[in-house]
């Protein structure tokens, strides 16, 4: 029963990958706030040596995104369960510049300066 759950759980985890878009310097490409319930987690773009400026539960879903340089902060609830999910839907909603001059109708340069 135990080997054949862990395979279920595998599968469902493979269905539900994310491809978290960065820039050259290994942060986010724009800021963002996530929110799940009343937890928000804002999530700032850093610069190359910054490292992951993060508070427990966040710091471990950007070190497993392989995000190296960015500094959030946690507002609104301390809820840990919370707190994670507000980290993922941030994570998830991010766009790169391409996709942002896409959706405007503009040029990439116009959309980066």
């Amino acid at each position: 029963e135990v080997p054949e759950a862990i395979r279920k759980g595998k599968e469902a985890a493979m269905k539900n990958l994310v491809e978290i878009p960065m820039d050259e310097n290994n942060s986010i490409p724009h800021d963002f706030l996530g929110e799940f319930g009343s937890a928000s987690v804002l999530l700032k773009r850093a610069p190359e040596g910054t490292g992951i400026i993060a508070g427990g539960p966040v710091r471990s879903v950007v070190e497993l995104a392989g995000i190296k340089n960015i500094r959030t902060k946690s507002l609104g609830s301390n809820n840990k369960t919370n707190v994670v999910l507000a980290t993922i839907e941030g994570l998830t909603k991010l766009k790169t510049p391409e996709e942002v001059a896409k959706n405007r109708g503009k040029s990439v340069e116009d959309v980066v300066c």
